[in-house]
């Protein structure tokens, strides 16, 4: 099957807005053994649009088209639709009751504007979006069978799996199920991966186990995909390689599938009824950032204090100038998590602090990293040197303390090496 995606709007066309939404489609496809041929990006502009769409129609079975579903009036994708396909639009009754509903549960009244939502090409299958107001749809124009999402992520996500998918590989011919298992890993580096997982797909049965990669710094997604007849026997197939992958990564596995190493660290507090405040030098509040918005994290979290140097982090959690003069190592480290915890608000305290070589301003430079984390039973410290740019380190930095607070709370060694660690 021959399938393009088709993405619109004038702030993905200038590169205002990153283009994500492509990114997922692209790589959900692939996870269910489907490709794209082509991808193409087109602006708000009428006469450019349906050019598109007609061009998708002779090269493509499937098109995907993301975006311009919205009320305003630079949404063009239902009446381009409508004019490549050769019909007119009319009113979806059913959809713009559900609209009518989806405000009313807000206790709003739904604006005038938002009818055009509802007005959909004549024949038009309406595919479900349960969490928005703009349906999506699909019709026919020419040979080729298009599938209109919103331009929302999340709405978009949702829709591409519970409705266009399926639709998808029913059309495609593709029988069985497909199952994606994912594995989460800081510490390892891509290539180092590719070595520890040599031959590691030799170990399901009769084959049938594909392994790839994402890097995305500071984290390495390892990716088993596998196809079979039914739940079971894609299992079967992935449960070898899968047990294999966690001996040889050992304790570099973050997290598993849809879990994180931010969920990890919380289901583990929340385990012990345990609770955590942070303190971060030059991360910019990356740390607190990435815990306390979520779920759960509202009576896990008590407290994140955020400096640019250590005197002033030191004042911040009550320690006294002597102390707060000293400069960035372990022992600064283990008496700010130690002070920080020390209020009694949190069980758990981790510091994370930066001291930065001269030159700062370089393209590539070198930060001492020290980790303190600090519970009931005593401190736990870390010791790294990394090497790279402002961004490269920082978020280097945050991982790295979390991944130590994270084994910290497993009982695992918070000391192991890491690639990316100037040896």
């Amino acid at each position: 099957m021959r399938i393009e995606i088709l993405c619109t709007g004038d702030e993905i066309l200038t590169g205002k807005t990153v283009n994500t939404n492509y990114s997922h489609m692209a790589r959900r496809l692939e996870e269910v053994g489907l490709s794209v041929t082509w991808g193409t990006t087109v602006g708000d502009d009428r006469e450019s649009l349906l050019a598109a769409f007609r061009q998708a129609a002779e090269r493509a079975d499937a098109v995907i088209v993301n975006g311009g579903l919205g009320p305003t009036v630079d949404d063009l994708s239902q009446e381009v639709a409508g004019q490549a396909a050769g019909v007119e639009l009319e009113l979806d009754e059913g959809w713009l009751a559900r609209m009518q509903q989806y405000y009313s549960r807000r206790n709003r009244v739904m604006p005038e504007v938002n009818r055009k939502q509802a007005m959909l090409p004549k024949g038009a299958e309406v595919l479900d979006n349960p969490i928005g107001t703009a349906c999506g749809f699909a019709i026919r124009i020419g040979p080729a069978r298009f599938y209109f999402t919103p331009g929302v992520p999340r709405e978009l996500r949702k829709m591409l799996d519970e409705q266009i998918l399926p639709r998808l590989l029913k059309a495609s011919g593709l029988q069985g199920v497909t199952r994606m298992k994912r594995f989460h890993s800081f510490g390892i580096g891509e290539s180092r991966a590719d070595e520890l997982l040599r031959d590691v797909e030799s170990l399901a049965p009769n084959g049938g186990v594909k392994l790839g990669f994402q890097s995305h710094y500071p984290q390495l997604e390892t990716k088993l995909v596998a196809r079979g007849a039914d739940a079971d026997e894609v299992e079967r197939a992935i449960a070898p390689v899968a047990e294999e992958i966690r001996r040889r990564y050992g304790n570099f596995i973050v997290a598993e599938d849809a879990d994180t190493i931010e969920s990890v660290i919380l289901s583990s507090l929340e385990s012990r009824a345990g609770s955590l405040s942070t303190a971060e030098m030059y991360t910019g509040g990356d740390l607190a950032a990435r815990i306390a918005p979520l779920e759960g994290a509202e009576t896990l979290f008590r407290r994140g204090v955020v400096a640019r140097d250590l005197a002033n982090l030191a004042e911040s959690v009550g320690l006294d100038e002597e102390t707060a003069a000293v400069s960035v190592t372990t022992d600064a480290a283990s008496a700010v998590a130690e002070a920080l915890r020390g209020d009694g608000a949190a069980s758990h305290a981790l510091a994370v602090l930066i001291e930065l070589d001269e030159g700062e301003d370089r393209m590539e430079f070198g930060a001492n990293v020290c980790i303190g984390i600090a519970d009931e039973n005593g401190t736990a410290v870390r010791w790294a040197r990394l090497m790279g740019g402002r961004q490269w380190v920082r978020l280097g930095a945050a991982e790295m303390g979390l991944d130590c607070l994270r084994r910290h709370l497993l009982g695992l060694p918070v000391d192991e090496r890491v690639d990316f660690e100037k040896r």
